[in-house]
């Protein structure tokens, strides 16, 4: 590959006016492709190919193949029975077939009168009337055949794939395809970008096109590599543009460290060692200026909070704030209730306290909550999202904890890092009870140090896993009254579908209804779902803990944080509906005591007496192991990165051509050639990241 002398230009995007005002419907739908720059067009590829380079004879044709021929129009009518369509007889001379269309104009009929010779292309079939095909593709005959393959775009209404195809075809030519890669630097057997990109718009007509399908062949490798190297230099771009910014010194040397010391006196159990491992790690991070940067990672149960609650006292001790921020009322308060019962006596003979902020508080409690958390006198605040509204001011926040990172978006992480006070950004903790497979944190956590909690804490008991059929329910409900006999405590969880949420609580509450009537008047049967009051999911949840409520019919809204040691069954009704992640965290509810705990997964079949296929491999998966990492591994493996990562909520560009459980080698090669190209290729490097992520990087420095 030759060497680059220079960086190439910059691309920019077409000229175009202002977002919406005088564009085309063609460049409306362009843009909603995000087809902006010429590079956008280049970097659009097939989803698939029609081979038009070659007329075939019918007679050489087997029924259910895709060909092209052309023959002469036999004839030609439209028909009106069984409803409206253009019928066409044609004959190349080894065989005859109709052609029919029932969505045809004027002009198609002029093409297609008797004694015109055609090229038709489409699915021949068989059937009792004679070989058909259903809307084939027609043109004139004699017309010079192509010299490569036919790409076929993913396209919306009102952009026809001609249009498309010539929009690419301009794009392409037009995109600055200069060499971005240092000389020594390409993966073996690589193609250069201008090559592969003109190959996988207009393959040849033999090539392999398991090599195209599959992405093995070298044009796609050099796209994947391409790709990957950009996502790399991106993220190690956002991660030394943090190490030249400044955070607090929460040094436990020099602060004395009497928090820490004497929380950890009062924790009613000992840390495991990997608590402690990765208590030093944060502690480390702590200690100097740089902002840390660090994700928490570990299977349900593995005491993250615990984690959290001694990095606070490293931060309180140190004489500054910690924020702690949960995605839902009910988790924050789990958080609110641990912390408060370690650290609010400990706090208090400081003359400092707890902090509670939630949307659903009264106004006279939320403002004296942001008073003392204006005033410092609130140490640890922990909240939902209001904990980052405007009217909300800290005196000194230098250590931001935010749990379930999955489900905040880039401009909350944004604005909690934005309460700091002066020119100093706060250190930050991700917690995350959903395990990152080893390549996904490679990839798109590879501005993040990653801590992992790999090692559960004594006395939590292994949970057996069942799948059950639905026709089996009555077996559950008295596996539901041995439980109820033994004194334990029993979840029920009923699937939530968006689109029919009143339908859903329907559903809810005759579970709960039902479940009543089945178990008898001695059992305290309760109903939480997300639509009810706080104060009353609140109520629900605290006489659940308190057994008052032996059995808790509930929708997923229990999936984080709730911690009842008694509760040693859970069913989850119509498991098959629910994604995998999801039921390894709903199935950490139990097992959290000494008590043998299970998990029925209760499953409906369809009328053939089976589920999807990526249904059935969640529920195997949930049957043949408990453990995160593993569960993690198989949730990337069947839903892909987008999926697994969630509505993107990190914010990191998804990759579109390279697939981390293939690609792990030019993954390493990337990683390994993004500090190198940094260092001693920057122009070339900036370049490289502008074309494949244009202002998507912006989202990395988040």
């Amino acid at each position: 590959m030759p060497a680059a002398a220079k960086s190439p230009p910059a691309e920019k995007p077409a000229a175009a006016p202002a977002p919406g005002v005088g564009l085309s419907a063609v460049q409306r739908a362009l843009r909603k492709l995000g087809l902006l720059r010429d590079i956008d067009f280049a970097l659009y590829l097939p989803m698939r190919y029609e081979d038009e380079t070659r007329v075939v004879r019918l007679a050489d044709v087997r029924d259910g193949e895709t060909a092209q021929i052309e023959a002469v129009v036999t004839a030609s009518e439209v028909a009106f029975r069984p409803r409206r369509q253009l019928i066409v007889n044609v004959d190349d001379g080894s065989d005859t077939c109709q052609l029919r269309f029932f969505n045809f104009y004027p002009s198609q009929q002029k093409q297609l009168e008797v004694g015109v010779r055609v090229r038709v292309r489409g699915e021949l079939r068989g059937g009792f009337i004679g070989r058909t095909m259903m809307h084939p593709t027609v043109k004139a005959a004699g017309t010079q055949l192509p010299e490569a393959l036919t790409p076929v775009y993913s396209t919306i209404a009102g952009l026809a794939q001609p249009v498309l195809r010539r929009e690419v075809r301009a794009g392409l030519a037009r995109a600055v395809l200069d060499e971005t890669l240092p000389a020594d630097a390409a993966p073996t057997g690589a193609w250069d970008l201008r090559r592969a990109l003109n190959f996988l718009h207009y393959p040849a007509p033999d090539v392999s096109m398991a090599t195209l399908e599959d992405h093995s062949h070298p044009a796609w490798q050099r796209l994947k590599a391409d790709e990957l190297l950009a996502q790399q230099l991106s993220q190690l771009q956002a991660r030394r543009a943090r190490a030249a910014q400044r955070a607090p010194v929460l040094d436990a040397a020099a602060s004395g460290d009497s928090l820490h010391r004497e929380l950890l006196a009062v924790l009613p159990f000992a840390l495991t060692g990997a608590q402690q491992r990765v208590g030093v790690e944060i502690a480390r991070d702590l200690a100097r200026a740089l902002p840390m940067h660090r994700l928490l990672q570990g299977d349900v149960g593995s005491g993250k909070t615990v984690v959290a609650a001694l990095a606070a006292a490293r931060c309180i001790d140190a004489g500054h704030q910690c924020a702690l921020m949960a995605p839902t009322e009910i988790l924050a308060a789990q958080h609110f209730g641990k912390l408060v019962g370690w650290l609010a006596p400990l706090l208090a003979e400081r003359g400092l306290r707890v902090a509670w902020l939630t949307g659903s508080q009264k106004k006279k409690e939320r403002d004296t909550m942001a008073a003392a958390v204006e005033s410092g006198e609130a140490a640890l605040v922990i909240g939902t999202h209001a904990v980052i509204s405007e009217k909300v001011r800290f005196r000194n926040l230098a250590l931001a904890i935010i749990d379930e990172q999955h489900r905040f978006g880039v401009a909350q992480r944004l604005a909690l890092r934005g309460k700091a006070a002066g020119d100093l950004e706060p250190h930050l903790l991700m917690m995350s009870a959903t395990p990152i497979p080893r390549t996904l944190a490679m990839s798109y956590y590879a501005d993040l140090d990653v801590s992992t909690l790999d090692e559960l804490p004594p006395g939590r008991t292994p949970i057996v896993t069942r799948l059950v059929a639905e026709h089996r329910r009555d077996e559950v409900i008295d596996r539901i009254q041995a439980q109820l006999a033994q004194g334990r405590q029993v979840y029920w969880v009923c699937p939530l579908i968006e689109e029919s949420e009143a339908v859903d609580l329907r559903n809810a509450t005759a579970t709960r209804d039902e479940l009543a009537e089945a178990l008898g008047n001695g059992v305290g049967v309760g109903l939480l779902h997300s639509r009810m009051p706080t104060a009353e999911k609140q109520a629900v949840m605290e006489s659940f803990t308190a057994n008052r409520l032996q059995v808790l019919v509930s929708t997923t809204v229990i999936e984080v944080g709730v911690d009842v040691p008694n509760a040693s069954l859970m069913v989850i009704e119509h498991a098959e509906r629910f994604g995998l992640s999801q039921l390894h965290q709903l199935r950490g509810r139990v097992g959290r005591g000494a008590a043998a705990s299970a998990c029925v997964l209760l499953y409906a079949p369809n009328e053939g007496g089976r589920v999807g296929e990526a249904a059935r491999a969640r529920l195997k998966a949930m049957a043949e192991t408990g453990d995160g990492f593993e569960i993690a591994r198989r949730d990337l493996e069947i839903r892909g990165p987008g999926e697994f990562l969630g509505a993107r909520q990190s914010g990191a560009p998804l990759l579109r051509f390279a697939d981390l459980t293939t690609d792990v080698l030019l993954l390493g090669w990337a990683r390994e050639l993004a500090p190198r190209m940094l260092d001693r290729h920057p122009a070339l490097a900036a370049a490289h990241v502008d074309r494949w992520l244009g202002s998507k990087a912006e989202y990395l420095k988040a």
